[in-house]
C-alpha cells in the first residue's frame, strides 16, 4: 500500500508520519518546498510535542518522503486548509486544488479522504471536480450503492493541538462515506493505524459532525466571555464566580478569554451559518459574541493607560502570548495576534512581545516599534503587561515583578479582568 497525503500542515503532517511508523510508505504532498525539505531532513516546521521524533523515524525508516508533485498512491488522504473569505464565505479553493492535483494519478480501487474540515456537500464536490477530468473512471453517487472506481469519504480530524499524536490514535473517527461501501472501505484503511472506534455514516452527516462539534464549544465559550463582560460592568471577579458556579454539580462553564482562535471553533460555525443562516441564529450570535470580545480587551488597555500619569507616547507595553492557545506556535485566527496587532498602533513608544513557541516577529508588525524578547526583559522594560495566552512560563511568573505595573490579564493567570 502506498498512502499520498496532501497538504503536510498541523494535521496532514502527523497523519503522514503516523502511517508511516506502521511500515507504510507515504508520501507526502505540500506547495511549500521549504516545508518538503525540512521533512525530507528528518525535521518537523510546526510546534507539536513528539512529533519531531515520528518525523525523524519515519523519514530514517524510508517509510515518509516529502515531494511538490503528487503521485500514484493506493489511499489519498485531503488535509488541505479550508478558510473563509469576504462575508464568512467558505474557501474551497484549495480542496479544488487538491482535486485537480490528485486527478490526472488516480487509477481503479483507489480511495480518496477528504480529512479537512468542511461545509456539508463538500466531498460531493471534491468527486464533482475529480469525476469531470476522468470520465473514464466510474465514482459513486451520494447514497446509492453501486460498483465503482474510486470511493470517497470524509474523516474530518478531532485532535487537539498539542496532543495531535496522541488523539490520532486514540479518539474516535466519524467516517461518512458518499455510499456505505465507501465509507466500510475507508474504515478498513483506519483500522491500521487507529485504536479507537471508527463510526460508519454519510459524508453530509461526517461533514455536520465536525461543524457542530465546534459550534457547541464555541457557545460555550460566547457564554463564559458574555460572562466576563457583565462581570466587569458590575465589578465582579468573573473568575471566582465561575469558581463558585461550577461547584454546582451539573454546571461546567468555560473559562473566558480574550476571544476563540485556531482554524476550526473560530471558522467552522460560519460554515453552518453560511449553510442554514435563518436557522442557525444561536451560533451565530455566539461568533458575534466571542469575535467582539478582542475590542473589550482593547477597552481595557486604553483604561489601563489613563491610570498611568504618562502619555501612551511615553510607555511601552508587553503582550504575553499570540498563539490561540497555549504551548503552540499556531497563529490561525489568533485574538491575541489580532489584539497585539491593534496594540502596536495605539501608540506606545515600544512594544514587547513574548511568544516562546516562534522564533521570528510575525510580518505584521513593525520591527521599529515592536520587538520579540524573552520573558525577563518584557517584564523588566515594560509600564504595561498585558497576558493573552497562558503559556506554562506566564503560569510562573513571580507576581512581585509586576509591582508598579498595569496589568490586564485575559486569561485569569495573573490578576484576572
Amino acid at each position: 500500500m502506498i498512502v499520498a497525503v496532501i497538504g503536510l500542515g498541523y494535521i496532514g503532517l502527523p497523519t503522514a508520519a503516523l502511517i508511516a511508523s506502521k511500515g507504510i510508505k507515504v508520501v507526502g504532498v505540500d506547495v511549500n518546498q521549504n516545508v518538503v525539505n525540512t521533512i525530507n531532513e528528518g525535521k518537523i516546521h510546526i510546534v507539536e510535542p513528539d512529533l519531531d521524533i515520528l518525523v525523524q523515524s519515519s523519514v530514517q525508516s524510508g517509510n515518509l518522503r516529502a515531494t511538490t508533485e503528487t503521485e500514484k498512491a493506493d489511499v489519498f488522504i485531503v488535509a488541505v486548509p479550508t478558510p473563509f473569505q469576504g462575508d464568512h464565505e467558505p474557501d474551497l479553493s484549495y480542496i479544488k486544488s487538491a482535486a485537480k492535483a490528485i486527478t490526472p494519478v488516480l487509477e481503479k480501487n483507489n480511495l480518496v479522504i477528504l480529512e479537512s474540515t468542511s461545509p456539508v456537500g463538500t466531498t460531493e464536490k471534491l468527486m464533482e471536480w475529480m469525476s469531470e477530468e476522468r470520465p473514464d473512471l466510474s465514482f459513486p453517487e451520494f447514497g446509492i450503492s453501486s460498483k465503482v472506481d474510486v470511493a470517497l469519504a470524509h474523516c474530518p480530524e478531532r485532535v487537539l493541538p498539542g496532543n495531535v499524536v496522541r488523539e490520532l490514535v486514540e479518539n474516535d473517527r466519524i467516517i461518512g462515506g458518499i455510499t456505505t461501501k465507501c465509507a466500510e472501505k475507508a474504515r478498513e484503511f483506519y483500522n491500521i493505524f487507529i485504536k479507537a472506534d471508527c463510526l460508519i455514516t454519510d459524508s453530509r452527516t461526517a461533514e455536520l459532525s465536525k461543524l457542530v462539534e465546534n459550534s457547541f464549544r464555541d457557545v460555550n465559550i460566547a457564554f463564559a466571555n458574555e460572562l466576563s463582560l457583565i462581570c466587569d460592568k458590575l465589578n465582579l471577579n468573573v473568575w471566582e464566580l465561575i469558581k463558585f458556579a461550577n461547584h454546582h454539580p451539573r454546571v461546567n462553564i468555560l473559562q473566558p478569554g480574550p476571544g476563540v482562535g485556531g482554524h476550526c471553533v473560530a471558522v467552522d460555525p460560519w460554515f453552518i451559518v453560511n449553510s442554514a443562516p435563518d436557522e442557525a441564529k444561536l451560533i451565530k450570535l455566539a461568533r458575534l459574541v466571542n469575535d467582539e470580545k478582542p475590542n473589550f480587551v482593547i477597552k481595557k488597555i486604553k483604561q489601563a493607560v489613563s491610570n498611568i500619569s504618562k502619555d501612551v507616547s511615553k510607555l511601552s507595553i508587553a503582550c504575553l502570548g499570540l498563539s490561540f492557545k497555549p504551548d503552540i506556535d499556531d497563529l490561525r485566527e489568533s485574538p491575541a495576534l489580532e489584539i497585539a496587532k491593534q496594540v502596536s498602533e495605539m501608540g506606545f513608544v515600544k512594544q514587547y512581545i513574548v511568544e516562546p513557541n516562534i522564533k521570528d516577529l510575525p510580518v505584521e508588525f513593525n520591527p521599529q516599534i515592536t520587538e520579540l524578547v524573552e520573558l525577563e526583559e518584557a517584564l523588566a522594560l515594560s509600564d504595561v503587561l498585558l497576558l493573552l495566552v497562558d503559556h506554562l512560563p506566564f503560569k510562573e511568573i513571580n507576581l512581585s515583578l509586576l509591582s508598579g505595573k498595569q496589568v490586564i490579564d485575559t486569561r485569569g493567570t495573573l490578576v484576572g479582568i
